[in-house]
């Protein structure tokens, strides 16, 4: 998923303040104990349970999260992420790594739920390899999404694959058989877009409902390609070298917004050598617009802060950019949500709570935002849907 390496970023930080706060609860454990004189043979530490369904009202609304109002989680446990609108605004379809299937299959799949009344939450996906980056189509009858399910030669397909040794860095694998597809979500009748060996994924769907983009490293490099919605008329759209990624159309259809990076020197000779291995360290990632995308010259470089800027989506009126990032702390894991203009100025955070706020997307008629956070959770590997009325200020 090309997200992944995100959560797992932000998820090694908590992982650290688990093993410290585990550290010091042993210590005081130890440290009672010797004060009292013995250890008591049947001891069990006491955390507080799981509670299923609840989170604290006072967690989700922020008082000085002022653009966002009537927040609510749609879901309650699980790793859930990149939750997009259907065309209509009555569904949203994501990733999750979610029970049942997560005891044997503990990698992401397809999912589809209703933001009001029932969630009616339905696996779509097949159960099989990775999946990433579901996208409801303009008819509202299929979910177009990328997958690893066909394997390659000699590689099993249906099991997760796998992932890097994060010993190494924070890298991300760009699985040679991750191809687009769409599923009819009545029928369950999958069609397979892309059919060549490479990286063909992170799909998203202009509001003119004519027009795919995606991300591909079939020329040699990660870069930006529109398309059809049969994706059988490709055009390249971005030739810098560098990960070009994540990208999403503007609400009137001519811009492209999305993340990239631009190494230099030794830093692109590294970026190459991995881009080889299958493998991408995404840090240092920036903003960029295309302002035309009938003139692939017309990008203009938004962000240049030094920090991690994920998961870029115009603002309701095309004038600004809503995004997650670290920029208040490059070197953490926390990733709050910010808006920007499209010269650079204005940068003003949205979120304070919790310390994973990411994917955010306005829904069709824009006075809604979707985003995953993990915000109110009691189990720490928790990722949640969250849906708020979009209150601008001015």
């Amino acid at each position: 998923c090309p997200w992944c390496w995100l959560i797992e970023l932000h998820f090694s930080f908590v992982c650290a303040i688990m093993i410290r706060q585990a550290t010091l609860l042993a210590l005081l454990v130890l440290l009672a104990a010797s004060v009292s004189g013995f250890l008591r043979p049947n001891f069990r530490p006491r955390y507080p349970a799981k509670a299923k369904g609840f989170i604290p009202k006072q967690i989700l609304n922020a008082g000085n999260e002022t653009y966002l109002s009537n927040i609510r989680a749609l879901t309650t446990e699980g790793t859930n992420a990149e939750a997009y609108w259907s065309f209509d605004g009555t569904r949203l379809s994501f990733q999750s790594i979610r029970e049942p299937l997560a005891d044997t299959h503990p990698c992401d799949q397809i999912y589809t739920m209703y933001v009001n009344g029932n969630p009616d939450i339905q696996l779509v996906s097949t159960g099989k390899g990775r999946d990433t980056c579901a996208y409801f189509t303009p008819d509202g009858e299929h979910v177009i999404y990328s997958s690893t399910q066909a394997g390659m030669p000699g590689q099993d397909g249906k099991h997760c694959p796998a992932t890097p040794d994060m010993n190494y860095g924070y890298l991300w694998p760009l699985y040679k058989s991750m191809d687009i597809y769409s599923v009819h979500l009545k029928t369950g009748t999958l069609k397979q877009l892309t059919n060549s060996v490479g990286y063909d994924a992170e799909t998203t769907i202009s509001p003119n409902k004519t027009q795919l983009v995606f991300t591909s490293d079939r020329d040699g490099d990660l870069e930006l390609y529109i398309a059809d919605l049969e994706i059988k008329t490709v055009r390249r759209m971005t030739y810098t070298p560098g990960y070009d990624g994540g990208a999403y159309f503007s609400n009137n259809g001519n811009m492209l917004v999305w993340r990239g990076n631009r190494p230099q020197g030794s830093d692109l000779t590294d970026y190459l050598n991995l881009l080889e291995l299958g493998l991408v360290e995404p840090t240092d990632m920036q903003l960029f617009v295309m302002t035309d995308i009938n003139n692939p010259n017309s990008v203009v470089q938004v962000t240049n802060n030094g920090a991690v800027n994920f998961a870029p989506f115009f603002l309701p009126n095309d004038d600004g950019i809503i995004f997650s990032s670290n920029v208040h702390d490059p070197t953490g894991g926390d990733f709050q949500l910010y808006i920007i203009k499209l010269d650079g100025t204005g940068l003003t955070r949205l979120t304070f709570e919790g310390s994973f706020n990411c994917f955010p997307m306005f829904s069709p008629d824009g006075k809604y935002l979707a985003w995953e956070s993990n915000r109110g959770v009691t189990n720490p590997m928790d990722i949640n849907i969250m849906v708020a009325q979009w209150t601008p200020q001015s």
